[in-house]
Formats: structure tokens, sequence, C-alpha cells
């Protein structure tokens, strides 16, 4: 497929989704052992969040390693959204993503997310504010369609709307949300998948990058996916298996295929870990990354057991990941 220029280069074939609670910069740094070339995404922060916060650095800060990286922004006010992309550029992302996805209550309620597609002109307006702001690209991720607005046309009012103020580059969950009546988590699970819907897209706008988002789960349905797409997005199934990612780099970026094993991905990741605890970060949140890499693995469970039972304790640090490895043997990484 032809990619538009990103950065300066082809937009990235693959990608790991935003995820609340999941893509904080633990995991991506883990992330980034495994892969050099996948696009990582921040979780969504609010503009709330980065502009009125007390800690706004702790949304934004990141290690230079985990690069490339997007911060994706929840909210719908163009001139807060423009300060935040400044922000973003400012802290040395890659990208800037603005979410008109998540189904929550919560962001409803504050017109942030997936209740944005009902309104085209202001994410317009919100993307022709955040692109007059910074030289990073700005892209949109969405849904095919929210609650009775479920028809192709609905999609491509949307879409063709955004593209007309300038955008280029949409993700494309391929599920409608309900904003009342199902939870996030129904929202990423109940709608059907409609893929043949974000393939049209592609074809009627072969000059937009369209990346494809929503219940992929291995690689085969991503080569499959990158036949009618830009580019595919995963998240859930690489954070229940991130050792997926350690085969994305040969297989979708033409580069080598990684040498590590899961055991010296993990040791790698040690360093890290002391470095943020000497920075003040609580062990017990790195050790989610790791909690995935042995799927599959005789000793996996021993290993995810002995860090939930360990890793909360007073005092724990690096030697508590080194005593779980233990657990599982090398010979079969």
């Amino acid at each position: 497929m032809s990619h538009l220029a990103w950065a300066g280069q082809a937009y990235p074939a693959f990608s790991v989704a935003p995820m609340l609670d999941v893509t904080d910069r633990h995991f991506r740094y883990f992330l980034r052992l495994l892969s050099r070339h996948t696009l990582l995404y921040s979780e969504m922060v609010t503009t709330g969040a980065l502009l009125y916060g007390k800690q706004p650095e702790r949304y934004l800060d990141f290690s230079a390693e985990e690069q490339p990286v997007a911060l994706q922004l929840g909210g719908s006010d163009p001139k807060a959204l423009a300060e935040c992309a400044q922000r973003a550029e400012q802290w040395g992302y890659a990208e800037v993503n603005l979410n008109v996805g998540c189904p929550s209550d919560r962001v409803q309620n504050n017109k942030i997310g997936a209740c944005l597609m009902a309104e085209p002109a202001l994410v317009a307006a919100c993307f022709q504010a955040m692109q007059a702001a910074t030289s990073l690209p700005v892209t949109i991720k969405c849904r095919i369609g929210i609650d009775e607005q479920d028809e192709y046309q609905h999609l491509e009012d949307f879409i063709g709307q955004v593209a007309a103020a300038g955008c280029q580059i949409f993700i494309v969950h391929a599920r409608k949300a309900w904003l009342k009546g199902l939870s996030p988590k129904e929202n990423r699970e109940v709608p059907p998948l409609n893929y043949q819907r974000v393939y049209q897209l592609k074809r009627e706008h072969p000059d937009l990058v369209i990346a494809l988002n929503g219940g992929l789960t291995d690689l085969d349905q991503c080569h499959t996916a990158l036949e009618q797409v830009d580019s595919v997005m995963l998240g859930r199934a690489i954070w229940q298996h991130p050792w997926l990612l350690a085969q994305v780099d040969a297989q979708f970026f033409a580069g080598p295929e990684s040498s590590l094993t899961q055991h010296q991905a993990i040791q790698a990741y040690l360093p890290y870990v002391e470095q943020r605890l000497l920075a003040g970060d609580r062990f017990n949140p790195m050790l989610r990354p790791l909690l995935g890499v042995f799927q599959g693995v005789r000793g996996a469970k021993q290993f995810r057991r002995y860090l939930s039972e360990q890793g909360h304790r007073a005092g724990a640090g690096p030697e508590v990941i080194e005593q779980a490895l233990a657990l599982v043997p090398s010979s079969l990484d």
C-alpha cells in the first residue's frame, strides 16, 4: 500500500494501541526492547490533566528509548487541544492523536471520545487548531459509528469533513460504539467487527492513510489486513501476549528478527527498573509488562504468581524479577 509521509518517513505499518492503565512508560519501554520500529502510544491524557493538573509532567514524561511514541489526547476544546499539541512537540513526541473513540460515560460527560463522532465539524475544528499549533503529525482515532449512526455513509461523512480540514491519517476501530448501555469493556467485544467498512473507506480515499484497529489477535490477521489498509494497530493482544512484538520488525518493517530470548529481554529491562526506582517510581507497576511474556511456556504460571505475591512487598526490587525468572526454564525460550 502507498503511505503518506509521517514525521519525515513512511507511516508505520504496525502500532500498539493506547490503553488506559496499560500503555504507561514502563510497558512502552519493555515493548521497545522487542521491536525497534513499532509505533507506541501513550494512555489517553485529557487536556484538563495537562493544563490544570498538579503534575502534568507525570503524564508526559517518557524515556528517549521509547521513540517513536505518540501522545493521545482527550478533549473537545480546540484552544486547549492546540496548547496540549504544542506541549507534545516540546516534550519530544513523534505524533499527537485525538481520541474520538472512547465510549465511557466519564469521558462522554466531558465531551471526549466517541461521542464526538456526532460532531464532525467540531472534530475538524479541533484538528485544525492542533495542526496549526505543531509541526508534528496530528492523527484521529475513531470508531466506524456510534449508536444508530451505523451506516457507511455516516462514517464517510465524518471522515470526509475531518479530511477536508486537512487530516490525512485515521486509525479506525472497526466496531461502532454504543454510548449508552454498554461498558467500555463491552464496547470492545459486543458490537460486531466490520473490517469491510474500513477497507471500503481506504478504497474510496486512497489519498488518506487508514489504519485498522479492533479484534486483531495474531500477525497472520495483520498481514491479511495490510492487503487492504496502510497500517494495523493491536491492543489487548499485545497486552496479553507481548512476545508477539518480537516478530514484528522482521515481518512488517524489513528489519532483523529480534535476537533476544524471553529471559534476555527481561534481563535487559532490569537496568531500567533500577533507574526508575531511583527516580521514585513504584516497583509494582513496573512488573505488569512482564506478566504475559511467558504465555504458553512451562513455568509461566509460577512466574506470574511470584511477581504478584512478592512485587507489592516493602523494599521489593529487581531481585524479585530475577527470582521469578529462575522459575522458568531458560532452555524453553
